[in-house]
């Protein structure tokens, strides 16, 4: 017999080629008349597009967006957001951005309209990070979950072809340990079995092509699935380990999550059999920890955690750090078991379900 909680959010999606212009109307239906448009400086052509469709609803641009979502930049974000008397957020942009404004709307309550432009999947989450020093350290709030979601893939031909790919293989992260988490359901898995294989199929063709919208298209719709799973269920060693490298080491978010994904999988699938059904169906192989790390060579992703910059020496810290309040894990963890996952990792030797076996 199968026993399961599932509670259903509120959230609009706006999902199509040219979605964007319905921006004004959505700010209208959730009443905000004074927007702070959030915005990385890279990205200030956008916040300028935004604050055009916007009209008079925009306020201010705040452009200071940066990854991990550093708490100084928070606190001048909750100032901008004051000094501009806003009423709502518009978060323009990919997941520095969208961390942004969770971090503000964490402390003002502003409810937020997202616009993304990768497939980080935060959007439809309620979780936040802030990192302070070296720590990275994460919560979940329905605060910070945006009320309306604009997808428009358009907006993300701007991301280069590298870029997509690792933002992809991160919102694969997200749905694949949903699979196997603490409070995993059947809903939640069927969401995150179709969005990984959206993207699965969806990510080659956007990097043979980069101005493909359709492959784009159907990025997103993966994306869109994958953060849903992530919103609703709970994180396990993958993503323990991401937070860990990014906050410690400040080693890029799309990157790392894309880099250790074949390996947390090669770890914990022999221990969620249910899981590891899903995703031979989603990738159409019985080898998925494997077909994830042939996924991004063929995408030509970052293959290990050296090409990022993560050093031999830094090992035993982070495995340490690691088993520092653990996340749920299917399988038991162990500071050795961490240790040679990350050395694995480290070298960007290809794994599959085998490797982890004996441990």
């Amino acid at each position: 017999m199968i026993s399961f909680t599932y509670t259903s959010r509120p959230g609009r999606i706006v999902f199509g080629t040219g979605s964007i212009d319905q921006l004004a109307a959505e700010l209208d239906e959730l009443g905000i008349r004074r927007a702070l448009v959030l915005c990385t400086p890279e990205q200030r052509f956008l916040a300028d597009r935004v604050r055009k469709l916007a009209g008079e609803r925009c306020a201010d641009i705040f452009d200071q967006a940066v990854m991990h979502v550093p708490v100084e930049i928070a606190q001048a974000g909750v100032a901008a957001a004051h000094a501009a008397h806003a009423d709502g957020l518009v978060a323009a942009g990919g997941g520095s951005t969208l961390g942004l404004a969770k971090a503000i709307a964490l402390e003002t309550s502003l409810p937020i309209v997202a616009i993304p432009t990768t497939y980080a999947g935060s959007e439809v989450t309620p979780i936040y990070g802030l990192t302070s020093g070296s720590e990275k350290k994460t919560g979940k709030s329905y605060r910070v979950l945006p009320r309306t979601v604009i997808y428009d893939a358009c907006l993300t031909l701007t991301l280069p072809a590298a870029l997509s790919a690792t933002s992809g293989l991160n919102a694969i992260a997200h749905a694949a340990e949903g699979l196997y988490a603490e409070d995993a359901n059947p809903v939640m898995s069927l969401f995150a079995e179709e969005g990984i294989r959206s993207l699965a199929r969806a990510l080659p063709r956007v990097v043979a092509q980069p101005d493909e919208v359709e492959a784009r298209e159907a990025a997103q719709y993966g994306a869109w699935l994958c953060g849903t799973v992530l919103g609703n269920v709970g994180m396990a060693l993958h993503h323990k380990l991401c937070h860990t490298l990014g906050g410690m080491f400040n080693l890029p978010h799309a990157e790392t999550h894309a880099v250790i994904l074949p390996y947390s999988m090669a770890f914990n699938l022999p221990a969620a059999p249910a899981a590891m059904q899903r995703l031979r169906s989603a990738l159409d192989t019985d080898d998925p920890a494997g077909a994830l790390h042939d996924l991004g060579r063929a995408l030509g992703t970052p293959a290990s955690l050296a090409e990022l910059g993560f050093r031999a020496a830094d090992l035993d810290a982070a495995a340490a750090a690691a088993m520092r309040a653990p996340y749920y894990n299917p399988r038991p963890m162990s500071y050795e078991a961490v240790h040679r996952l990350l050395q694995f990792a480290l070298e960007g030797i290809r794994s599959d379900c085998r490797t982890f076996v004996a441990m």
